[in-house]
């Protein structure tokens, strides 16, 4: 069904091609081994609403690994290169593209939704505390 975004846009979900491929992923074993401040492709889906959904056949797009929990998930956040105003986008630079880290969008990920079998590169360390920086500051939950 259509939806109408704040942009007035009309966008067609293709929730039926979502599925089968949500089937598949939840099947899959031999799992790739990540780390922190790893960027992967990863088959995030079709989501509801304004939430961020991935593009192409398997409906990926690049997430930043925030925190391993285990071997199997993690904390992530999807970036993008859209820029909208607020605090809840960081920015980054990804092989010489700048970007950004979408924080409201932060969420656990499984790691069957890693695509390929080595993530697109690693954060450098600087620019990764910059962005646990804006976490903590986008999250302040002490008021």
């Amino acid at each position: 069904m259509p939806l109408l975004t704040n942009e007035s846009k009309r966008i067609t979900k293709d929730f039926d091609g979502w599925h089968p491929i949500k089937k598949r992923l939840d099947e899959k074993t031999g799992l790739p081994t990540f780390k922190e401040r790893e960027i992967w492709w990863c088959s995030v889906g079709v989501n509801v609403g304004f939430e961020l959904y991935g593009k192409g056949q398997v409906f990926t797009r690049p997430v930043l690994i925030i925190r391993k929990f285990g071997a199997t998930t993690f904390l992530g956040a999807p970036l993008t290169s859209s820029q909208k105003p607020g605090y809840y986008r960081v920015p980054y630079v990804l092989q010489e593209k700048p970007g950004f880290v979408v924080l409201d969008q932060i969420r656990t990920y499984d790691a069957r939704r890693l695509v390929n079998l080595q993530p697109i590169q690693r954060m450098h360390p600087t620019e990764f505390a910059k962005i646990k920086q804006a976490i903590k500051t986008c999250f302040d939950l002490s008021s």
